[in-house]
């Protein structure tokens, strides 16, 4: 799969859950943070990543570095997905499903996020096991990653795509 340019996108960066981890040494608690990031140009554009450093400002930055370095192309129906689909992502599953036109983003904290930031307007969603954000995260991803047009699966399978039928006058 070709790595997408992030520069030549008008890319918008929303914060999904940012942690706060403790390491206990000799003389007290050391402090860290980590962040989850979801960046997206609202037009099929998509990526997501963590960051971690001693301060929050400095695990942001890092995330949307790294998440501009993983943004994947989502192929979109109209204002909604292609077709049905699951995603699993370590303990975390995601169904969606495609929606008529006007039902809205019908999504959990951490899957609205993706999909908003990729620019689907019309979603149906059930998160699946798991409600950690990072794992929520990477299984929509994942769904998405594994959406495809009916132009890609007639190609994959060597067969052309039937001629629309002849409307008649």
């Amino acid at each position: 799969m070709p790595r997408i340019d992030a520069s030549q996108l008008n890319l918008k960066e929303t914060v999904v859950a940012i942690n706060r981890v403790a390491k206990v040494v000799k003389g007290g608690k050391r402090f860290s943070f980590n962040a989850l990031v979801v960046v997206g140009d609202g037009a099929g554009h998509v990526g997501a990543a963590m960051g971690k450093a001693k301060e929050v400002q400095a695990a942001i930055q890092k995330a949307v570095m790294q998440a501009k370095k993983t943004i994947v192309k989502i192929p979109l129906k109209g204002t909604t997905i292609p077709h049905d689909v699951t995603g699993v992502f370590g303990a975390g599953t995601v169904l969606l499903k495609p929606a008529a036109p006007g039902t809205g983003v019908i999504a959990g904290g951490s899957v609205r996020a993706v999909v908003e930031a990729a620019g689907v307007r019309d979603i149906l969603s059930k998160s699946l096991r798991s409600p950690n954000p990072f794992n929520v995260v990477y299984a929509t991803l994942v769904a998405l990653g594994s959406l495809q047009t009916k132009e890609d699966a007639y190609r994959m399978r060597g067969k052309t795509l039937p001629a629309a039928p002849a409307v008649p006058a």
